[in-house]
């Protein structure tokens, strides 16, 4: 099995000639202003027979791209939809109205649900999203290796459930950004993180047992966030700082082959 780093939290996995990805987008103008389509993130190498969204905000589920890029009829498994009225839902009401029109076959799945999709067996794990929005994080296995997802999951009491079922990891990829997130709709603005920054994410690394740790969910070529939205710095520099020889950094569109 290989990995590419296709941008913001979008992977690339290749196993017996099948592609599977997970929170592929195309479009980030819901997060960035002035966001220049296609910049700093990649498209999958062929046609995409599975995919994976760990929830169902704009930067994670780009419905439209997906319709480009899968094969007809390919899965696509999700989360729950959201409860409550649309204020409760506000940050998923675009992704799950363009997932209908699309016409994508989407599975919701329940969290610790493991689904055999061609060479991948994959599982959804629990994750606890910064939004308060249903989100999971996804573990993916094929050819005797094994990786997580982590969508942009905050730090949380599951980790060693996880470990538990599945460690050791032959990489984990994590959020890193760490926002600070002061939104009007959420008000008063949370005291903690709204997904894990570098240290939080070498800890998680570490208690999965992951030969690597691979950041993911920052954009450093596009400054201009709405506001409201803070990041950390230079999480690259400071993953390799916390992770040590753990921490593996790829560029957009690398491949990481997990069976060396």
């Amino acid at each position: 099995m290989r990995v590419r780093r296709l941008g913001w939290a979008g992977l690339e996995i290749e196993a017996d000639g099948k592609r599977l990805v997970i929170d592929y987008v195309r479009d980030l103008s819901p997060l960035f202003t002035g966001w220049k389509p296609g910049r700093s993130l990649a498209a999958p190498t062929g046609k995409v027979d599975t995919a994976l969204v760990t929830h169902l905000h704009r930067d994670h589920t780009d419905a439209p791209a997906l319709a480009e890029v899968l094969t007809p009829g390919a899965p696509v498994l999700r989360p729950a939809p959201g409860h409550g009225d649309d204020v409760d839902n506000v940050t998923t009401l675009l992704a799950e109205s363009e997932l209908t029109a699309h016409g994508l076959a989407t599975t919701v799945v329940d969290v610790w649900s493991t689904h055999e999709i061609g060479p991948f067996r994959v599982t959804a794990v629990p994750a606890v999203d910064g939004l308060g929005d249903p989100q999971v994080n996804w573990v993916v296995e094929a050819d005797g290796q094994k990786l997580f997802h982590g969508g942009d999951t905050m730090f949380h009491g599951y980790w060693w459930l996880i470990a538990r079922r599945f460690s050791p990891f032959h990489a984990a990829f994590l959020p890193a950004n760490g926002p600070v997130v002061d939104a009007p709709h959420l008000q008063p603005p949370s005291p903690v993180l709204a997904a894990l920054d570098p240290r939080q994410a070498a800890a998680a690394a570490e208690i999965l047992d992951a030969r690597y740790v691979v950041p993911i969910h920052y954009e450093p070529e596009q400054p201009d966030k709405i506001a409201g939205y803070v990041e950390v710095s230079d999480p690259e520099k400071e993953l390799r700082k916390h992770a040590g020889p753990r921490a593996r950094v790829l560029a957009i569109g690398e491949w990481l082959d997990l069976t060396t």
